[in-house]
């Protein structure tokens, strides 16, 4: 981790020329940043780190003679350092990406496919902002070996009627694969705002179905929300809750962003807020920014039971904190009681007050 008036110092590996030359470019405008390096292969990659021990890596997953994934087993396993995936935006690239979120990489920025030259006005803020954020992340060996959970119920206890509205960003991959793994196959309906690009979520959807005990898909518009099923807002597009025929139902929308994203937690919130009021459970997770925080408080205000991961076990404690500094976290959990938390949140009779727990931290 940097120290905070320190420039963040960047070593670009890619196997283009082009693309090295673009994505130093595109760091070097922001004075909070130095490119120390590039290196147009893992072999190259290899010696540099060692020479220059860079504050973050930014990583081509498609590269000769060693692929990036494995390329990063090695840097988690034997130096470990925050790294930022280069992707493409396919299919492949998608799954590629996520294994990569889940063996230690920080964050991904998606690999122009077309008109590079111009690309700097789309790239650049995202690319800037993610790589600082990487570069104060506690990334270590730590985040790969196996976390002690509690063993998730096998069902939810008594009969609920409350639906539960998550938000995540940076490190919400991980995050939300740990919080689904702690709870029961026929757990409340789950709507989830991860911030992530279109054809990425199909995948993450995908993903998580494959893994968890409940039903996980993407979300489509104007079906009906049903216990043990949790549904992703599709990237690109904002996910809400709305009340149609005496039931739950999804609605999908490419309305603007809101708080710099589409699709945006603090959409999601706001609805679940309207809609849902006390018989909701928030939670937010880790990333960067704010978003989230506006439309936690309203969840909170209309009486739904509101929780954070708490800091030390977010990877970027951004959205947590500022919700929970607004007074619309009302408890804070370590992300392996979360699960238990928001199970004791949707069998919890109170609407103000929620789950209590050793485990948790109370707003001031």
């Amino acid at each position: 981790m940097i120290k905070s008036n320190a420039p963040a110092r960047v070593l670009v590996v890619d196997d283009s020329a082009v693309m090295r030359q673009l994505l130093t470019t595109l760091l070097s405008d922001d004075p909070e940043i130095e490119v120390v390096g590039t290196a147009a292969d893992p072999h190259i990659a290899r010696e540099r780190i060692k020479a220059l021990n860079p504050d973050v890596i930014t990583l081509d997953i498609e590269m000769p003679h060693m692929d990036g994934l494995t390329f990063l087993r090695k840097i988690m396993t034997l130096r470990p350092t925050p790294v930022v995936m280069v992707s493409t935006l396919t299919q492949a690239g998608a799954e590629t990406t996520l294994e990569a979120l889940e063996i230690g990489a920080v964050d991904f920025v998606a690999k122009p496919t077309a008109d590079v030259a111009n690309a700097r006005s789309v790239l650049a803020a995202e690319l800037q902002a993610k790589v600082k954020a990487a570069a104060r992340t506690r990334v270590g060996a730590s985040r790969n070996a196996p976390v002690p959970q509690p063993p998730p119920r096998q069902r939810t206890g008594r009969p609920t009627d409350k639906l539960i509205a998550v938000g995540a960003s940076t490190g919400g991959v991980e995050a939300l694969k740990i919080l689904l793994m702690g709870l029961p196959a026929d757990c409340p309906p789950m709507l989830v705002t991860q911030h992530m690009p279109a054809r990425f979520t199909a995948a993450f959807a995908e993903r998580l179905n494959r893994e968890c005990p409940m039903k996980v898909s993407e979300a489509v518009n104007g079906e009906v929300v049903e216990p043990g099923h949790v549904y992703i807002a599709p990237g690109s597009h904002h996910l809400e809750l709305a009340r149609h025929t005496g039931h739950h139902i999804c609605v999908i929308s490419d309305g603007p962003p809101v708080s710099g994203h589409r699709p945006s937690v603090d959409v999601l919130f706001h609805s679940v807020a309207k809609v849902a009021g006390k018989k909701a459970v928030g939670v937010i997770l880790t990333g960067m920014g704010k978003d989230g925080a506006d439309g936690m408080l309203e969840m909170c205000k209309s009486g739904a039971i509101t929780l954070g991961q708490d800091e030390q076990s977010s990877l970027i404690y951004g959205m947590p904190r500022v919700a929970f500094e607004r007074g619309a976290v009302k408890k804070q959990f370590p992300l392996t009681h979360l699960a238990e938390a928001v199970l004791d949140a949707c069998e919890s009779e109170g609407t103000r007050e929620g789950p209590s727990s050793r485990h948790s931290v109370d707003a001031a």
